[in-house]
Order: structure tokens, then sequence, then C-alpha cells
């Protein structure tokens, strides 16, 4: 289940939406899309775009907005996981004052 913590991958919460018995084949059919496309996603493998998000939205009567949301959490995780250097915040000017 997708909490902020580990958010599942989009393609994990597609398989809940797809009806019981449909095959990926008959599934990637109708999002005009190849199969091995829509495998990469269902098993994590591959990332949602948008153009995907809009295919999925169109076709569940979902919004694109829901599973780029999706998308965003879970590669954030993703990163957050790997050792980033060490940043040091940008110091910023005060503006002239005119």
């Amino acid at each position: 289940m997708m909490n902020m913590y580990n958010p599942a991958h989009p393609g994990e919460v597609l398989r809940e939406w797809l009806p019981e018995g449909m095959r990926i084949e008959q599934a990637a059919k109708e999002l005009h899309i190849s199969r091995t496309t829509l495998s990469k996603v269902l098993n994590a493998k591959s990332g949602l775009t948008a153009t995907m998000a809009l295919r999925l939205s169109a076709w569940l009567g979902t919004s694109p907005d829901l599973w780029l949301g999706m998308q965003l959490q879970w590669d954030l995780r993703q990163a957050k996981k790997k050792r980033l250097p060490t940043i040091k915040p940008l110091k910023r000017q005060a503006a002239p004052i005119a």
C-alpha cells in the first residue's frame, strides 16, 4: 500500500486497476502501446511518462495528475535512498533599495 515513506510504483497500482483476468497484451492494445512497454511499467522497470499518464487517464477515467503524482513520489523516494554530496545552501544577497 502506498504511503509517503514508501510510495508504490504506479505500475503496482495499475495492476490493481486492471480487470481480473485481463491479459497484458489486451491492456497494451487498448492503450495503443507495446506489450513490452506496459510490462516494464507494471513490473516497476520503467517510469510512467506524461504521455502514458494521459493514456491511463483516458482509459481508466482518472486524472493524469494522479499517475504523475505517484511517479513523482516514487522517484523522490528512490532518489532519497542514494547518497548525495554535501551541498551548501545558496547565499542570497539582499536586493538593493532603490
